[in-house]
Parts: C-alpha cells; structure tokens; sequence
C-alpha cells in the first residue's frame, strides 16, 4: 500500500471512530421541554456518515493491499469493528424510542 493510502485510510478510520461518539453526543436533541421530538437532523448525517466513512477506509486499505502486514491488518481490523458498532447506532437511530416517546414522566 503506498503511503497516500496508507494516511487515507487511517484518516477515514480516524474520522469514523469519531462520529459515534458524536452521534450519542446529541442523543439530548430527541427531547425538549418535556416534548419527544424524535432523533434529529444531526443524529442521522453523523449515524449515516459513520459507517459511510468505515467502509470508504475499508475500501482504500483493502484496494491498496499487496501483501498483509501488522499495521494494514489492525488497519482493517479497526475498521470492521468500527463498521459494526455504527451500524448497530445507525440502528438506534432508527429504531423505536424506548421510552414510548411520552416525554418527561415522573
């Protein structure tokens, strides 16, 4: 892998580890003044990115592969488990609220 795309793809890997955290940084944005508002504009474009941005760092590392070595394998390795745990929030997103949607009880 040359080293434009070994920096690519540990860009994207690096970009991606970041918008889970971003993305359940505004779970605070599906409630308001005791009103459930659903998820929000920034809660789907982070959940939508996130697995957009694994897969694109999967593609550049696996597309540059000539042999494995240690840093392309935890390359890849980093970026399959990152791809899974923003699918499973990119789920969250769209799954039902768990607590019914009812607003503030209690």
């Amino acid at each position: 892998m040359t080293t434009s795309r070994a920096t690519a793809a540990a860009v994207l890997v690096a970009v991606s580890a970041g918008l889970p955290a971003a993305r359940f940084s505004f779970d605070a944005d599906t409630f308001r003044d005791c009103a459930y508002l659903g998820p929000s504009a920034r809660m789907y474009v982070t959940a939508w990115a996130g697995p957009l941005c694994s897969a694109a760092a999967l593609v550049v590392a696996v597309r540059g592969m000539r042999r494995l070595s240690g840093g392309r394998v935890v390359l890849v390795c980093g970026g399959v488990l990152l791809l899974a745990v923003q699918l499973l929030a990119l789920y969250w997103v769209y799954a039902p609220d768990p607590a019914g949607g009812t607003g503030c009880s209690g």
